[in-house]
Order: C-alpha cells, then structure tokens, then sequence
C-alpha cells in the first residue's frame, strides 16, 4: 500500500537523522524489519540499508523482543514501554505484561555532574543545602538519580536529580516518534489506535515526568486527600529543597513489599499487610478519584508501625465521576449476569469503531459473563477477569480512554502483589463491601441531586448557546447551503407525531429559559432547599407537561405507531 509522506514529517527526521538511523537499526536488529519498511524508514535514511533480524532473537516471543529493543534504545523508548504497559487494549495483554518488567538500568551520573546541578537549581553550594550528601546514589533510572542526604536540621531525606540534558534526549525521540505516527496514523492496521493521539498522550506524561515539581505537588496533594488514611504514610517534600530538576524529600526506612516476598521470614503478617496495602488503593481509587498508579513491590513500603509508605509518584492515575459510576455499573452488570448492560457500558466507556460486530461483541460477553459469575467470592480472579475483558476489548477493536486503562492496570498489579505476599489473596474480597456502597450510592437522593444539577447547567449552558447555532442554521438556509426534500407518501400519522414532537420541544425549550432566567413567581425564594434555590414555578410546571407529552408521545408510537389513528 502506497503511503503519502506528510511534508511536516519530514524534517523532524532529518534533523535528527543519526537518532533515526541508530532507531531504525535496533528494530531491524530485532526482528522488526517489516515494521521499519511500512513506516518509510529505509527509503527515508540515507546510508541505511535493510538488514536481517538476528535469528538467534526470533524464537523469542515479540514481547520479549519489544521489550529488549526499548531497552536499547534508551530513557525515551523505556518510559513509552511503560506506559504502553497500561494499554492492554492497544498492544494486547501478553505485550503488556512484558513492558511491565522494563526496568532502567541508567549508568550514574559522575558526582561533578550531580554537584552541579544541584547547586544551580537551589542557589547554593552543596555544603551550605546539606548537612551530608551520599556522593554514590543508591539508585540510577531513566531520568534521574537518588542520593541520601540530611538536612541542616539533621532531617534524613532522599534528593532526586535529573540526569544533564536528559531533556534534550527526550525532545529529540519525541519528534521522531511524532513523525512516525503520523506517517503509520495512514496504515490501516494501526489507523484505529490513532497513533497520533497516542504519542500526544505520552508526551504530555513524559513532560510531566521531567517536572519535578510537579510530583512536589503530587506528595503535597496526596499527604492532604489521605490525612484521615492512619494506616498510610506519604513522604513530606521539602519546598526549599525543591526545582524542576531537583526533588527532596523524606526518607521512608522500613522494609520493601520487594524484600518481603524475597525474605519470606520476617515475622509480619504478610496477609494482613496486602489486604492492608489494597484497601488504601480501593479508597484511593472509588473514594477520591485519585490514585498512585504504579503498585509494584519497590514503590510500597512497610513502616515499625505497620503503615504502608508509597514513594515514586512519577505516575498518578485520575478517574472522574462519571468513568467511576460506568466502571462501577460494569461490575455490578457481571455480579447480576446483565450481558445487554455490560455490552452498551462498554460501548459507552470506550470508542467503538464503526464495522464492530455488535451480535459477535454480546456473544464474547455472554461467554465471559458466564465464566465468571460461575466463581466463588473467595476464588474470584479479578486480575484474570479484567485481562479477559480487555482482550474482547481489543479483538473488537475497541479503545478505552487512557484512565480507564491505567485504573485497569492498577488493578491488575495490585492483585498481583498482593498475591507475591499471599499466594491466596483475592481483591475481590475487598470489593464486596465496596459493592454495598455502589448499590447505596445508586439509590442516593444525593447522587440524583449531583446529577439534576450537572443536567441544569448543561441546559443552562445549551440555552445559551441556542440563539446561535439557530442564527448560523438559518444563514445557511438563507444562503441555499441547506436543502431538505420531502416525498410524501400517507404521512397523515407521521405530521401528527411530527407536530406534537415539535410543540413538546418548544415547551422544553420555553421552560428551561424560564427555569434559567428565575421567572418569578418562585419556589424557594431566598432559601436553598436540598440545593435548590430561587425556581420558577411557571417553568417548573411547563417542564412537567413537556414531560407527560412526552411519555404520551412514546408511548403512542409503541403502541400503534400513530398518535391519534386508532388501532384496527
């Protein structure tokens, strides 16, 4: 298939054409060779000619593969691994579970180096911010570097500092992998992933990533969201200590998940502390709305006092209201076997392409609604489950939005290292009472509330915006831009609902500009009662009739399909 090279694309590759080259090379190197010839890179490059995959490496699985070329390729490659590692419904489960194990093996930066920095960021000299500074970091990734240290105060504290001219490296892939969505954005096998949107979503959280200050803010925020959490604990940042390429903050001393799973004998109660450590995550999550989104066994730590730390707030995963009610609504849809709601959930949440099959999509549903919900309480699979679900999502083509797949990711870790810890820990224990709360939160007057008020302001917000989308409809009618042709053909039925239609509109139209302009006489003049405040009775009771028009004219339609013609 012939590929159209976007004139934009091209000179991002050639300015950098020696990173274009070294990239094109290690993909080829590993077994990609095809991928390198659909995405223009060997006519592009000069001097580069298409070589053959290793066949030593073939035998290993493309996963495996993907993972090792990352890594080669370096920080840039490392940190879009990982966070494709949160897209099982792009780069299917198996491949997903594969970038979870990149790891960032960065070589140290020299002390010199690491002085420097630190003393341009903060406006100081080493010896005057810090009272002792470990010159040898206890750990080295891909973007930055750890060192102990203790403050002036004899406060211990880890100093995070970025990597020289790390930014510039990053710049530098981003362009080209830029250039290159754009050109596979106009292959058809990739077209649906919107390779574009993909890397633009990245970027936006590599970006963050090289803003120090931005995970300051994410402690702050956390410490204060968790206050009433006793059985957690955020480290404090250090604001004077703190730039955009410098971090300071708490030092956490107590014992990794990590090193527990290794050293199985150090008379905690492992159990305890997973279903410790998943309850935070759960309130976390279905509570605030907010969550640190990178579980593993070296980002949770146990304290003397048997609280759980987290450290590394690099990735922070958000979910709003409505994502958390559907999420909600689809669990609640497998416990009840509702195969119909689980399958128009999933088509809401997601973005379902056109050609989907929707018959095919409901029979891969019902298979695995009846899989599950054959499970005990206490045997229940939730990671199983939730990697079951995204490959239907994915075989249909499907995409999720990108915090749905990173809370689905979450997840899935979550269970995973509480099952490091106990081999039978099951999230789905923890769930339930949750699912209480999901049921009693359905039945809320407030919920009800929360949701009339979001439909007022909507409403509000289009009545606003109605004088002109009508004034644009109509210039285009008067310039001839839109035409309307009728055949008419026993329509008599068709005009009545037609008509009342049109009049039920007007007066829905009529009774929110009256609601939204307060036209007096009004109920609850002056006093807000269960939020409402100041509402016009005039459009109060137009709303009700336009309502009980409504229900006449649907019900009219089902029943006979006319709306005054009686039945034969």
């Amino acid at each position: 298939m012939a590929i159209n090279t976007p004139i934009t694309a091209i000179p991002q590759i050639y300015r950098n054409i020696r990173r274009s080259t070294e990239i094109a090379s290690i993909l080829s190197k590993y077994g990609f060779v095809e991928l390198v010839r659909r995405l223009k890179l060997d006519s592009l490059i000069p001097g580069w000619k298409r070589g053959q995959a290793d066949s030593e490496r073939l035998p290993e699985t493309a996963g495996v593969r993907i993972r090792k070329a990352m890594t080669e390729l370096g920080p840039t490659f490392i940190k879009m691994g990982q966070f494709l590692s949160t897209r099982p419904d792009i780069v299917g489960v198996d491949i997903a579970e594969e970038l979870q194990e990149l790891q960032s093996n960065v070589k140290a930066d020299e002390f010199g180096q690491v002085k420097k920095t630190i003393e341009s960021e903060l406006n100081g000299s080493l010896e005057q911010l810090f009272l002792h500074f470990e010159e040898t970091p206890i750990a080295s990734g891909s973007i930055g570097q750890a060192h102990l240290a203790i403050l002036p105060d004899g406060q211990e504290v880890v100093v995070k500092v970025q990597h020289p001219n790390i930014e510039n490296v990053i710049k530098t892939d981003l362009e080209i992998l830029t250039a290159l969505a754009t050109w596979a954005e106009q292959i058809e096998d990739f077209r649906n992933y919107q390779p574009v949107t993909l890397i633009r979503e990245w970027s936006s959280v590599i970006r963050t990533e090289l803003n120090f200050r931005r995970e300051e803010q994410r402690l702050r925020q956390f410490e204060t969201l968790m206050q009433a959490e006793k059985r957690l604990k955020i480290p404090a940042a250090f604001s004077k200590y703190c730039s955009g390429r410098v971090l300071t903050m708490e030092r956490i001393q107590g014992h990794s998940l990590g090193e527990l799973c290794r050293n199985r004998n150090s008379g905690l109660d492992l159990n305890e502390i997973a279903k410790t450590g998943a309850s935070i995550y759960l309130h976390m999550i279905f509570r605030h709305g907010i969550y640190h989104a990178d579980p593993h066994g070296g980002n949770l730590f146990v304290l003397a006092d048997g609280r759980i730390a987290l450290i590394d707030f690099g990735m922070v995963g958000r979910i709003s209201q409505n994502l958390r009610e559907s999420i909600e609504e689809m669990l609640l849809a497998i416990v009840n076997q509702d195969v119909p709601m689980l399958a128009t959930l999933i088509r809401h949440v997601g973005r379902v392409p056109s050609s989907v099959d929707r018959d095919l999509l409901d029979n891969d549903l019902a298979d695995f609604v009846s899989q599950y919900t054959t499970q005990s309480l206490d045997h229940f699979d939730v990671s199983g489950a939730l990697n079951d679900i995204v490959t239907i999502i994915r075989r249909h083509q499907i995409l999720l939005p990108a915090d749905a797949a990173v809370l689905i990711k979450t997840l899935v870790s979550l269970e995973g290292t509480g099952r490091q810890l106990n081999p039978h820990f099951n999230l789905m224990e923890l769930l339930a009472p949750l699912r209480r709360e999901m049921i009693l939160d359905r039945l809320s007057p407030r919920r009800y509330l929360r949701r009339g008020r979001r439909l007022m302001i909507e409403i509000e917000h289009l009545v606003d915006r109605l004088p002109e989308r009508l004034s644009t409809i109509l210039k285009l009618i008067q310039d001839g831009e839109i035409n309307v042709q009728i055949n008419h053909h026993r329509m008599g039925a068709n005009i009545n609902r037609l008509v009342m239609g049109m009049l039920t509109s007007a007066l829905f139209l009529g009774s929110s500009i009256l609601l939204s302009m307060k036209v007096p006489p009004l109920l609850f003049a002056g006093q807000a009662v269960w939020g409402i405040q100041d509402m016009s009775l005039i459009g109060l009771m137009g709303m009700l009739a336009c309502i009980l028009l409504g229900i006449r004219l649907l019900w009219s339609i089902r029943v006979s399909g006319n709306l005054d013609e009686p039945q034969d």
